[in-house]
């Protein structure tokens, strides 16, 4: 069971959600006592998980610090564990903060001049970096010194600062935010995919075990399968399961109980909730599938265009229910075939040569 925690909280609408794959306080204080403490433990990301035992097994074999990682991916899927575990791995204490805290390169020199020879620096969202600390950066992770700036204007002086020997891992969300010269000096680049449902019903059992929830595999297929892909969002879910089955049966997790809990709080099979449907029926409904503009589309669910653009559509598209064209969104027929709608002859997305070239 793996996903990212401490640093990329939200306030926002995907804050809210049940299956908004942002950490909020609730996941946070259950996560600290779930998450897996070595490789060993970590489920999925096989070829993350591969390629990273290679690098740490090497570095400690050359009684050396690790090189510095980048971690990229969507949240939840375990930055912030795998971070932790290098730590670990390492033998190393960790720190951690996050890019929208260092406003300053102040603020990285204190940082960067406290860190004990080894430790494990972890920046979350590092794109979020300002401009002076990330230029900072570039030469801390590659000659382990900053120049420290005393004074202003003709006076001031650069007083070099030697570094011990650190780790940085760095953690993004949107790796093509990051400067060339920023990527470039990381050692190891990984990517973390979405799970598979079967990973996803590891995750689950494993967690379900550590909370003391009796869940049979038929239950646990359940709520993997609409977990998104995300291991922080199975989790989520499982909680809210668990209460049901508390509450409404003997606590005993099976694929009914499963199924009628996720109901209750409007997960439907495909892990589409109110907000999913609401954006899918308006463009079905109301626009006969498209093509519709966001700001359209937003008006219709009477929600903001950047709620709409950024937390609905996303997974949406990536479902292969709403595709994203020039002219506006448009319906796939998975969609219509979702909400058991049948698509108008000649809708966008209903026959796509009629649409294509207007036969």
């Amino acid at each position: 069971m793996n996903w990212d925690d401490t640093t990329d909280t939200d306030t926002g609408v995907d804050a809210e959600r049940l299956v908004g794959a942002v950490a909020d306080r609730e996941d946070q204080a259950v996560e600290a006592a779930l998450r897996p403490k070595d490789l060993g433990e970590f489920i999925g990301q096989e070829k993350v998980r591969e390629q990273l035992d290679l690098v740490l097994r090497a570095a400690r074999a050359r009684g050396a610090t690790a090189d510095h990682v980048l971690l990229s991916g969507a949240p939840g899927l375990g930055k912030t564990t795998l971070s932790m575990i290098i730590a670990a791995e390492m033998g190393a204490p960790i720190r951690i903060t996050s890019g929208p805290a260092i406003q300053h390169a102040g603020d990285l020199a204190a940082i960067l001049s406290s860190l004990q020879e080894g430790e494990v620096l972890f920046l979350d969202e590092i794109h979020r970096m300002s401009r002076p600390a990330e230029e900072m950066l570039y030469m801390a992770m590659e000659d382990f010194r900053v120049d420290v700036i005393v004074g202003k204007g003709p006076g001031a002086t650069a007083i070099p600062l030697e570094l011990p020997p650190f780790t940085l891992v760095g953690a993004t969300t949107r790796a093509g935010l990051l400067p060339p010269p920023l990527r470039d000096r990381f050692g190891f680049t990984a990517h973390m995919e979405f799970y598979e449902p079967t990973e996803l019903k590891r995750v689950v059992h494993r967690s379900a075990n550590l909370l003391d929830v009796e869940i049979d595999p038929a239950g646990a297929a359940e709520i993997a399968g609409r977990s998104r892909g995300t291991p922080r969002i199975a989790n989520r879910l499982l909680r809210r399961v668990r209460d049901y089955a508390q509450v409404k049966a003997d606590g005993l997790i099976n694929r009914e109980i499963a199924h009628a809990a996720l109901a209750v709080y409007e997960v439907d099979e495909r892990g589409l909730d109110r907000l999913d449907r609401a954006v899918l029926e308006a463009l079905l409904k109301l626009f006969g599938g498209g093509p519709v503009g966001l700001s359209t589309l937003a008006v219709a669910v009477g929600e903001e265009r950047e709620t709409v653009e950024e937390v609905a559509e996303p997974f949406l598209v990536r479902e292969g229910l709403l595709a994203r064209t020039p002219r506006g969104r448009v319906a796939t027929p998975a969609a219509w075939a979702h909400l058991g709608l049948t698509a108008p002859r000649g809708a966008a997305g209903g026959t796509g040569q009629q649409d294509l070239f207007g036969t």
